[in-house]
């Protein structure tokens, strides 16, 4: 659900809640916006390949290779299936229509970050 559409309705509803969207945008950008970054999500079924990588989830960290993570599903289910669903995970400027994932390293993201998580630890 969008919790900033409807506050005073979930609030009543439960003691304590969980909110997982942007903090900047909780806030009502008291602070200003954070420059936030999104990841596309590529799939692929392998109906040849009982093990792609044989983990659900490995990171990549070089910048020779495009993408930043690969999972594979049938780990995480532990299923015997004889396909394999695999998803390219790859980085992306935020675009309009596009989930927020992250926050923009670099000094004035982090230290605006750092003021928000100040603002909600009062």
């Amino acid at each position: 659900v969008d919790y900033l559409k409807n506050k005073e309705k979930y609030n009543e509803l439960a003691d304590k809640i969980l909110y997982t969207g942007m903090i900047d945008e909780y806030y009502d950008y008291k602070y200003g916006n954070l420059e936030w970054r999104s990841l596309k999500f590529e799939n692929e079924i392998y109906s040849d390949i009982d093990n792609y990588q044989g983990n659900a989830v490995v990171n990549y960290t070089g910048r020779e290779v495009p993408y930043t993570r690969v999972i594979e599903h049938k780990h995480f289910e532990f299923n015997n299936s004889a396909k394999t669903v695999v998803t390219y995970e790859y980085p992306s400027d935020m675009l309009e229509g596009m989930e927020p994932f992250y926050t923009v390293n670099d000094e004035k993201n982090n230290q605006l970050a750092l003021e928000y998580r100040n603002l909600a630890s009062i």
